[in-house]
């Protein structure tokens, strides 16, 4: 797809449930799409949330956790299929750096079928992680 659309980033705007699942759904991203209310929270408890918007249309998100000094875990970078292999997601996680400066690591947990984009933007893979997980 040829770049022919003005993407506009926010940061700290926060979105509502429904568009917040229209980009998850977009995206192909496995996320509870359906319950708004649980979107809610999550949109409500992070510490950065960056948009990527076409015209009125939400197309990406990165939504992160953070400390602002040591860590940050960044748990959902999605944008929508139609605009994937633009470089949208390479800008959100730079816009995610940005905010989080120069001390604080960025972390994430890929699903299989990204594993090989994230080295393409700059992570390095780690083997010493751990997890507990969630039950619904």
């Amino acid at each position: 797809m040829e770049n022919i659309f003005q993407i506009t980033y926010k940061i700290s705007t926060k979105i509502s449930p429904e568009d917040l699942s229209a980009v998850f759904k977009a995206s192909g991203i496995i996320r509870p799409s359906d319950d708004l209310q649980r979107l809610q929270r999550m949109i409500d408890h992070a510490d950065i949330l960056i948009t990527a918007w076409v015209n009125e249309k939400p197309i990406g998100i990165a939504r992160a956790l953070t400390d602002y000094s040591y860590c940050c875990y960044l748990s959902d970078l999605a944008v929508d299929k139609e605009y994937q292999k633009t470089g949208i997601g390479k800008e959100l996680v730079r816009l995610v750096q940005e905010q989080i400066g120069e001390e604080a690591t960025l972390i994430l947990l890929a699903s299989p079928v990204a594993m090989e984009y994230y080295p393409k933007i700059g992570f390095e893979k780690i083997e010493n992680g751990f997890k507990i997980a969630r039950k619904r």
